[in-house]
């Protein structure tokens, strides 16, 4: 739980997972781990040359029975994917029936893959007991050749052609379908489908809802006994019964739909059922092993074709379709409705208000499980920005299943693969098995797990679910995914390939935020995967220094292009590359186990013998980074003259040459940062006793690197840091200017002062250039899909802050500099990480234009009532404007913006406002005081049941009348007269959208179970908790108007290792 004023509570979700975390109840077997894009994976691919993109396309995926997965609309499934429900749709207009979303391969896309839809994660908590899936569906045909033909006539140096640019949402003309799921209070098991529709064109239109249910295909591949088949049939009437040897028996119950015509009938489901195989006579003129296959659905509902479907009603794909089209269809807007039941139980009869109550109770439950995460009032716009990151966070957990063995190798029901497909990619991850809910980077462009994208993912993840983002940790360390020489696996594409080695600051962090925010101190969790990083550690030592120079190699490290060269080749000029950012990350790992050894030893002594091991070789690359032989004039990574680190091109003994590219490369060695507590260095005896032999005994080192271990700063710390004083001091000249490094929404990847300034170099007659590229890349270099010479990527932004908090637990007050440089405002870097958090917020937030940056000056976006409170979350964003580029639901590292929010959210100033005068901000915490405390103290009557208390305002009928719409306004609202204007205000953006957006709007502090005031003892501990919480948000408040004056913020159990 949540601790709060030192008080303990636990709201509904948290107490779900309680129970899955001590395994009472499986809460999160059921969730949306169903993947958007199953089509041109690696896992698919079986060709002979390794292009998973043609062979396996989107047009093969309706017809082609997948092997290693699904993919459908707002999926669910277990959690070893055997069993999956999705939604498809048909508007009457489209050649396809709309069962998966579409994009771009990386051939099609001028910039890469991507997907070429209007999709947003709305809400989700994570036992999934509540969900929330927005699909805007168009009502003229889907301008599938249009995107196509489009984007092959741009280049490189051209946007990308989206689906808002082709015209075909304009006037309105498309379907808001909202799709819910919810599990009901004390069974896990059941799962409640709610689907609302909203016509928000000018006139009546056709629609054709057809929930899908069906297997993952076990059975065609011969490794699986013919008994274990498992089936669907009809059972009674809108009753569906399926049979699995692993889920056992489950039924599919379906209500009738209001209907939309002048008869007044209800709209009855047509139960259609076909078997998950592939159609081998379409695709390949082949004969089908089964008369009924996969594409039944889209041939029986689009293309009408008779004999299509299973007359038997037996399969193992079963739809049930829902067809609005009477009288020309769904009158303007008004909705339509689909409500079914995923259950254990063979009932034949759904009472649609009880269902409606435990779909709304589940939304408000989500409501209160996030406002307890971040309780400190924000502005809604925040607010809203982080729940959909939250909820993008939990919709990219996607099952993944991967067995090296049988995909090398060919199944026996199959003809055996191509001979020389083994030798194609990653033939020497042998031991790769892998059957797992894994938290992806994107949920469509990047349905495969990359280790250092998922470190990230991680943090934002353990402030809602601790235990979930450990489990993400501690699996990549295992021996069926981590390789028996050490080396982690990076993505499917080459499993090879090396990451930053992020891994172990991930794992302290996440042990440090269940600590802080839970209570809770799994040391258990921090040794396994330490123990496990120490061969992490050796394969980087013994891999990328293999001179023992301790100045590493690394490749590409996960920066695509940033180089002037590719840097996962030989370099062209001869020689080796000695990286800046390798030997940083180096140094950054060294001390991130050095910190883990540190707390261990509080529990074991015997790991303070390995924490002395991390400090001196942090010691030896620390002086390596600067002075490599010692020797006068000799040259390394750092450039005196330039004030920045570089790359450099060694060709052995004094033969160097700097690569003098100002990129993110020279900002990494500010990560290897770590503050020691004078406190727990006195506890332990032996690390003080090597500390202090290292300091006498390699004077010739420690005079050159360790003048700060004699220096003792803010608190009598000691500081670990890669760069001194005067190094730090000059880079940030660079980073803080806004010229070269600082935009408004954060520090760019590469400095703009190459914009006018490319560097250049000419190798056997060829020329590699680097300059500032702030938006797409302008190569192919890595796909051509992402870019890392000018754009803002929030992964290595949260990085850089997080060292600017650690310097400032060092210097504090004592080392301030001019940020933005030139603006004549100093600031202590405790403020200056502050000032980057807020304007990566800027990112997203709303400013006093009604734009957002993200949004590129898209008016739809940016105006739409309909639109404009929904969030894409892009991978990168423009260096200039802050436009979104590239995968659009990147909610891994991107996500990351919900843990700024939660720290920074509550002074963020709006966009583009002038920064807030120091006499200023007194005032106006002083009012947020009062605004939002009106003296509340414990023991006080808890506001949320004082008759007085704001009213939520509903945003979805609990009545059968919801798609009758006699209750509801023509855009959706609610209509009720007794509802606060107030309230009624601060909901409207999502009541006009149909629906409820990422939960309420506003200071909402949380909603009471209404099943819950029935439990006395249940009332009165929510009272006393609500009492802490505001004990708790006023402490909180008066210390940010404290500490924004004098101090700063930042803490330092939440970083280091503390005694």
């Amino acid at each position: 739980m949540v601790v709060f004023d030192n008080h303990e509570y636990l709201t509904e979700e948290e107490r779900r997972l309680k129970a899955d975390r001590h395994r009472t109840k499986y809460w999160k077997k059921w969730g949306s781990y169903l993947a958007e894009r199953q089509w041109a994976t690696v896992r698919e691919d079986y060709s002979a040359d390794g292009d998973a993109w043609s062979h396996f396309p989107h047009d093969h995926a309706r017809s082609r029975a997948y092997r290693w997965g699904e993919d459908g609309i707002a999926g669910v499934c277990d959690t070893h994917g055997f069993q999956n429900i999705a939604f498809a749709f048909w508007n009457e207009k489209d050649p396809f029936l709309k069962e998966r979303l579409f994009g771009f391969s990386n051939p099609q896309g001028n910039h890469g893959e991507g997907v070429r839809e209007a999709h947003f994660h709305l809400d989700n908590t994570p036992t999934h007991s509540y969900m929330k899936y927005l699909y805007k569906y168009p009502q003229k045909p889907f301008p599938y050749e249009d995107l196509l033909k489009e984007s092959s006539k741009r280049g490189k140096e051209d946007k990308e052609y989206q689906i808002l640019d082709t015209g075909v949402f304009e006037e309105d003309r498309y379907w808001d379908i909202f799709i819910e799921t919810a599990k009901e209070d004390d069974n896990p098991d059941e799962l409640l489908f709610r689907v609302t529709a909203w016509n928000r064109g000018p006139d009546r239109a056709p629609l054709h809802i057809v929930p899908h249910a069906w297997f993952r295909n076990t059975w065609a591949w011969g490794r699986e006994p013919a008994d274990k088949k498992p089936s669907m049939r009809v059972e009674d009437e809108n009753l569906i019964k399926s049979q699995h040897h692993e889920l056992g028996d489950r039924y599919v119950l379906l209500s009738p739909s209001p209907g939309v015509g002048s008869s007044g009938d209800d709209v009855q489901p047509e139960l259609i059922f076909t078997e998950n195989d592939t159609n081998f006579e379409l695709l390949y003129g082949g004969e089908n092993k089964t008369p009924y296959v996969k594409d039944a659905f889209h041939r029986h509902i689009v293309d009408k074709e008779k004999g299509a479907i299973n007359p038997a009603q037996t399969g193992t794909k079963a739809a049930a379709w829902f067809s609005f089209n009477e009288d020309g269809g769904v009158n303007p807007g008004e909705c339509a409705v689909v409500r079914f039941r995923f259950s254990q139980k063979a009932e034949t009869y759904l009472d649609e208000e009880e269902f409606d109550e435990i779909i709304e109770r589940k939304r408000e439950e989500a409501d209160d499980f996030y406002y307890h995460i971040s309780p400190l009032p924000m502005t809604d716009d925040l607010r809203n920005i982080q729940r959909q990151a939250f909820a993008g966070m939990m919709w990219c957990k996607q099952h993944y299943l991967f067995v090296w063995e049988e995909w090398a190798n060919g199944d026996p029901g199959q003809p055996p693969p191509p001979p020389n497909r083994k030798g194609i990619r990653n033939s020497s991850w042998k031991h790769l098995h892998c059957d797992d809910i894994l938290s992806m980077p994107d949920s469509w462009e990047y349905p495969f797990f990359a280790a250092w994208d998922t470190s990230f993912h991680c943090i934002t993840l353990a402030m809602i679910d601790p235990e979930f983002a450990k489990k993400q940790l501690d699996l990549f360390t295992r021996e069926w995914y981590c390789h028996p020489n050490g080396q982690l696996p990076a993505y499917e594409w080459n499993f090879g390939d090396v990451n930053p080695p992020v891994h172990a600051w991930a794992t302290f962090r996440v042990f440090k935020i269940e600590r802080k925010l839970y209570g809770r101190q799994d040391l258990d969790f921090l040794e396994r995967v330490f123990q496990k990083l120490l061969m992490n550690f050796t394969w980087w030592v013994n891999r990328k220094d293999v001179d023992g120079k301790n100045v590493f190699e690394g490749g590409f490290l996960g920066l695509d292009n940033i180089g002037l060269f590719n840097r996962s080749e030989p370099l062209p000029t001869g020689g080796t590359l000695e990286q800046a950012d390798s030997t940083g990350w180096m140094a950054f790992y060294c001390l991130n186990m050095l910190n883990i050894a540190l707390e261990l030893a509080k529990h074991r002594r015997v790991y303070e013998d390995v924490a002395t091991k991390f400090f001196e070789h942090f010691i030896l690359i620390s002086d390596a980074m600067t002075f490599r032989t010692g020797q006068k004039d000799e040259q390394s990574l750092w450039n005196e003259e330039d004030g920045f680190y570089y790359d450099a091109i060694s060709w052995g003994g004094p033969w160097i040459q700097q690569l003098p590219v100002r990129s993110l490369v020279g900002l990494i060695p500010l990560y290897a940062t770590l503050t020691l507590e004078p406190e727990l260095i006195n506890k332990l005896p032996t690390f003080k006793k090597r500390v202090e032999w290292f300091m006498n005994n390699r004077c010739d080192v420690a005079e050159r690197t360790m003048h700060s271990i004699r220096s003792r700063g803010k608190g009598d710390r000691i500081l670990l840091s890669l760069v001194s004083k005067d190094r730090l001091v000059k880079i940030l000249e660079r980073m803080l200017s806004e010229d070269e490094f600082l935009s408004p929404h954060g520090i760019r990847s590469l400095s703009k002062y190459h914009k006018d300034r490319p560097y250049s170099m000419d190798v056997n007659g060829q020329t590699f250039r680097v300059g500032y590229v702030p938006g797409d890349s302008d190569s192919g270099l890595f796909g051509g899909n992402s870019n890392w010479r000018g754009p803002i990527w929030l992964c290595v932004n949260f990085l850089l802050v997080e060292s600017l908090q650690r310097f400032y637990l060092y210097f504090g007050q004592n080392l301030q500099v001019e940020c933005p440089v030139g603006s004549g405002d100093m600031m202590h870097l405790g403020h200056v990480s502050e000032e980057i958090q807020h304007r990566l917020q800027h990112l997203f937030a709303r400013r006093d234009d009604g734009r957002r940056s993200i949004n590129g000056g898209d008016d739809t976006l940016d105006f739409d009532p309909l639109w404009k409170d929904y969030l894409w979350f892009h991978e990168f964003f423009d260096g200039d404007d802050g436009r979104g580029l590239g995968a659009s639901h990147q909610c891994g590292w991107t996500g990351l913006i919900a843990r700024m929010i939660h720290d920074t959210g509550v002074n963020c100033r709006l966009p583009q406002t002038p920064r807030t005068p120091r006499a200023g901000m007194s005032h106006y915490f002083d009012d947020i005081l009062h605004r939002h405390m009106g003296g509340m103290t414990p023991g006080a009557k808890s506001p949320l049941l004082s008759p007085t208390a704001p009213r939520l305002l509903r945003r979805s009928s609990t009545s059968r009348s919801l798609a009758a719409r006699s209750d509801f306004s023509a855009n959706g609202d609610h209509d009720d007269e007794d509802d606060e204007s107030d309230a009624g205000a601060d909901a409207a953006p999502y009541a006009a959208a149909g629906g409820s957006g990422a939960g309420r709007v506003g200071d909402r502090r949380g909603s009471v179970n209404p099943a819950s005031l029935d439990d006395p003892e249940r009332v009165r501990a929510r009272l006393e908790a609500d009492a802490h919480l505001h004990s708790y948000i006023t402490q909180q408040l008066e210390r940010v108007n404290l500490e924004r004056g004098e101090n700063g913020y930042v803490e330092g159990d939440e970083f280091e290792a503390t005694a």
